[in-house]
């Protein structure tokens, strides 16, 4: 019986192989084998095979019998090797952690990672950002605020900052949704969207802002201890009395912990937050609820005591709510206080808007806490918008609330001396509200030391700066290092125990973290790519932008001085990173707006004829068309250099082109590997330019497939630059001749200017310098080409001790003054400095003939008496055959006249060139056309001729459009 025709004898897997993935068969019968072993498999490096020819084994020995695949005939990389991971696995693929290129991704098969439950919307997003939002400046600040800057100044205060977070936290809620979102949080969606560099420089101060406000948590929390158990210090308290009976108040005394108990209790309570961080995701979703909910209970508690005033027991100032008190707290009663608050004439703080926004907006940071643990969230697109808004939304709607009830509550000089009014009226006792003080700030340090490793982390394991490595760790594993590091950073603060000057270095990092997402969902939402499809929709890059401006200018209104440090901390680590990162490509923002700028800038320029005001020249360099070079120098180092010398500063952009001979399907690899070199070279001889590689059956095919497709618009190359093929006589590569014939008359076809360097050995780099002249021979029209190139090398250091001359052929005597006069005036009017030398035809000759018997005169008749033994053989071959002269496919006519007459202008010119230019550092010299219907051979002789005993030459042929302009 024939076997099926889906039966086939696959060959088994060889080590050096591509990725291998073992597959289930479709087959309905076929099951897996389950003792198979699970394997690590990595994609192999021999690149060069068909991927078509990569057949994989099913599950079984590789020996025995295959079970066939229905999708045998698209291979097996099928969207169930690639999408399928997940349902074959029980794990979703890994993906590179590093945005550098030729990463090794290892892919574990039937082996799942045990990883810590993952954490839904309540627990991983809403409540630690309930706890970062609900700090201490509510319980002991609010109500002065209130005091000192009325109850409408404190509306459009909360609002203010409000708006900027909730606005903030719909940019967030954009970008987190728009796709899978892996640790990092901010600092993900951020490097992700502006680039590695600006991620890393602001993910850096925003690690710095939660350390530090970690610190600024822990002194809060033992502040209030102290404050409410005084008898717990070991130092005595400092005590201020201020003397308020000059405005009809009465003396005031302030007690103050001392520094030494803070600095005591502040490390302890440190080490005993970093022990429960230490234990893991686990235990902190286990304690964080028993820090929340007292402090919810204790608000609550502050909302029945404002009912309740004024209770028996209460001073004065509580009026309870009334609306005489609402009134007369409407308005702000900015004045002077002293460092403990308390209102002072003789105080050293003054008191405005400005500095209560940068008292109260720590209160409304912590927004980004849920997204700082984004790597342990189950579903970061639906918790991360949800629990972040809903925050948001929650603690703003209770501090506009809180305003009117405060306002409404006590009169001014109650809220402005009573530092903890919220726990005089709170019922049943004020010992409530310090448990809850306690307990929020013990909450929000916490949160800030669990995201503070991990963002650490995230910016480690994508591995841009190599200083960070040390704190890499594996997906699911916890942040040890991280946090021990986190954790020295928040006792050093705590031990300096004064954070009045950190502190709003810390509201300025949280601010620029903020106006980052702000400004990456703006520009994704501005250029809308593609791939920008956030199932968020309430967003609009309009938003976005009201946002970023908002955190913009309350960062200047806090304090500019601040803002200049935060904003000199965050481009010095740019800085930094540029100089010592490792470059990486994320598909972040900036590239996608480099490349929509550049469609429009191309459509802009159209298809029409460039001005020669704004004609830049854009050269193609062929890399290697004559000859041998090393195997890891993809191209000649001096042509890389050459190119650099064709740009005024720096400014255009060269093309690259290698050829390689043989067939695209069997050589597409080799060239994909040569372009890498090619680029690579580019960039290590700081040459602007791109790199192709061609795959083609010869070169000839190869360069007039170049020739007609590269580039778009006018952004075509519009100079062919390559080597003069002086090693073809030499060597005896014959099909040189052909090739570079076919080459200019390719470019004179394609209406390309052409520049041929003869001497490219003896090209000078740009640290030689040269000196004498650089010589023009202008024989024929060309656009002004010839002078352009000579204007560019003066503008290189290399050539900047040269001067210019210009050497102009008239036929007869009498044109002599008067061309030379046109050609003075013509450069005088292009603003180019150069002696106009004149040769006549008379002189011309005389030059030849004086050199009839030099060298030239030798080299002469060698010349012809090679082209008539290569025409000879040409002959008697086609009298062989019976057909005329052919070369390449075409019929060939040879007038040997003609032949003779373009071997003595040669040689006139060649002789003329050695008499007025042989100290020159280059000469520049109009290129010929190739005659029509003669063969290579000839014109190369020509060339030869021409090119004898100059050292180094540049053959300029222009093109049918002027480079140059008279007018401004």
């Amino acid at each position: 019986m024939p076997p099926k025709p889906s039966q086939q004898r696959y060959r088994p897997v060889e080590p050096h192989d591509g990725a291998v993935v073992q597959m289930e068969s479709m087959e309905s019968g076929a099951s897996a084998d389950s003792s198979t072993a699970p394997r690590r498999i990595k994609p192999g490096r021999n690149r060069s095979m068909d991927p078509r020819t990569q057949v994989t084994s099913s599950n079984g020995p590789s020996s025995g019998p295959h079970s066939d695949s229905k999708l045998e005939l698209f291979g097996f990389d099928s969207l169930v090797n690639i999408l399928g991971l997940k349902s074959m696995t029980g794990e979703p693929a890994q993906v590179p952690a590093s945005p550098t290129d030729s990463e090794n991704v290892g892919i574990t098969i039937r082996c799942p990672k045990e990883t810590d439950p993952k954490l839904g919307t309540m627990m991983g997003v809403f409540v630690p950002c309930l706890q970062n939002i609900l700090g201490i400046i509510y319980y002991i600040r609010f109500t002065w605020i209130v005091g000192m800057g009325g109850v409408w100044q404190s509306l459009v205060l909360c609002a203010f900052c409000g708006a900027c977070t909730f606005l903030t936290g719909l940019s967030l809620s954009a970008i987190a949704t728009n796709g899978a979102m892996k640790g990092g949080g901010p600092y993900y969606l951020i490097g992700r969207a502006l680039g590695p560099e600006v991620g890393v420089s602001i993910g850096l101060c925003f690690f710095l802002g939660n350390a530090v406000a970690g610190a600024m948590y822990v002194l809060g929390a033992v502040e209030t201890f102290l404050d409410a158990v005084p008898s717990a210090g070991f130092f005595q308290e400092k005590v201020t009395m201020i003397d308020n009976t000059v405005n009809g108040g009465s003396a005031t005394t302030i007690s103050t912990p001392s520094l030494h108990d803070l600095q005591i209790y502040g490390v302890i309570v440190t080490i005993l937050l970093c022990f429960i961080v230490f234990g893991g995701v686990k235990i902190i979703n286990k304690v964080a609820p028993a820090f929340l909910m007292p402090v919810l209970f204790s608000i609550l508690c502050i909302y029945i005591g404002v009912f309740n005033a004024p209770s028996p027991n209460s001073s004065k100032g509580i009026t309870g709510l009334s609306m005489t008190t609402l009134r007369d707290n409407w308005s702000a009663d900015y004045q002077r206080t002293n460092n403990a608050g308390v209102p002072d004439p003789n105080g050293s703080i003054y008191w405005d808007f400005n500095a209560l926004l940068g008292l109260f907006f720590p209160a409304v940071t912590g927004i980004m806490a849920g997204s700082n643990r984004s790597a342990s969230l189950k579903d970061t697109q639906r918790s991360i918008p949800i629990g972040t808004l809903n925050a948001t939304l929650s603690t703003t709607a209770m501090y506009l609330l809180s305003v009117f009830l405060f306002g409404a509550l006590a009169t001014r000089e109650e809220l402005l001396t009573d530092r903890l009014l919220t726990a005089t009226v709170a019922w049943p006792a004020p010992a409530v509200i310090y448990i809850g003080i306690i307990l929020s700030t013990l909450g929000a340090a916490l949160q800030s030391l669990t995201g503070a490793p991990r963002l650490l982390v995230a910016i480690a394991n994508d591995d841009i700066l190599p200083i960070l490595n040390y704190f890499k760790a594996y997906e699911g594993s916890e942040p040890h290092l991280a946090t021990l590091f986190t954790s020295f950073i928040c006792i050093g603060c705590v031990v300096i125990g004064n954070l009045d000057l950190i502190t709003p270095t810390i509201t300025m990092f949280f601010l620029l973290c903020y106006a980052g997402v702000n400004l990456s969902c703006f520009l994704l939402d501005l250029l809308d790519a593609p791939s920008w499809r956030p199932r968020w929709k309430l967003h609009h890059w309009s938003l976005s932008l009201i946002g970023a401006l908002l955190c913009i200018v309350i960062m200047f209104m806090i304090s500019w001085t601040f803002t200049v440090v935060s904003l000199a901390l965050a481009s010095l680590i740019y800085y930094y990173v540029s100089l010592k990162g490792k470059g990486g490509d994320w598909g972040d923002g900036f590239k996608s707006a480099y490349f929509q700028l550049a469609l429009r800038s191309l459509r802009s320029l159209g298809a029409n004829q460039v001005h020669p005001k704004n004609w830049y020249p854009i050269p193609l360099i062929f890399c290697r068309p004559w000859g041998r070079l090393p195997e890891d120098v993809p191209c000649h180092p001096k042509l890389a250099d050459f190119a650099n010398f064709m740009k005024k500063k720096g400014r255009g952009m060269s093309i690259f082109v290698s050829i390689i001979d043989g067939d695209y399907h069997e050589s597409a690899e080799d060239a994909k590997t040569a372009c890498r070199q090619l680029s690579a070279y580019i960039d290590y001889k700081r040459c602007e330019g791109v790199a192709e590689i061609i795959v083609a059956p010869s070169v000839s095919h190869g360069f007039r497939s170049i020739v007609q497709t590269m580039g778009l618009g006018n952004l075509k190359p519009n100079i062919v630059v390559m080597r003069y093929p002086e090693i073809w006589r030499h060597e005896n590569l014959t099909q040189i001749l052909s090739t570079f014939v076919s080459i200019i008359n390719d470019c004179i076809t394609a209406n390309k200017a052409v520049v041929t360097v003869k001497g490219l050995d003896e090209w000078p780099n740009e640290y030689q310098r040269q000196y004498g002249t650089i010589d023009l021979y202008w024989i024929v029209r060309d656009g002004g080409l010839m002078l352009l190139l000579s204007q560019l090398l003066l503008t290189k250091d290399s050539f900047e001790s040269c001067k210019i001359q210009v050497f102009c052929i008239a036929e007869e005597d009498t044109e002599a003054e008067e061309l030379k006069a046109d050609v003075k005036k013509f450069l005088y009017d292009l603003r180019m400095q150069a002696e106009v030398i004149v040769v006549t035809m008379r002189s011309f000759e005389a030059h030849a003939d004086g050199s009839r018997k030099d060298g030239p005169q030798e080299a002469y008749t060698s010349a012809q008496q090679r082209i008539g033994v290569y025409l000879s053989e040409m002959k008697e071959a086609a009298q062989r055959e019976g057909r005329p002269l052919m070369e390449g496919g075409k019929q060939v006519v040879v007038n040997e006249q003609k032949v003779n007459k373009f071997l003595n202008t040669m040689l006139k010119l060649n002789a003329t060139i050695l008499k007025h230019s042989r100290m020159a550092a280059v000469v520049l010299v109009s290129l010929p056309a190739p005659p029509l219907n003669q063969p290579a051979y000839c014109y190369m002789e020509y060339m030869d001729l021409l090119v004898e005993n100059v050292p180094r030459m540049l053959i300029v042929r222009g093109y049918r459009r002027d480079v140059v302009t008279l007018f401004t």
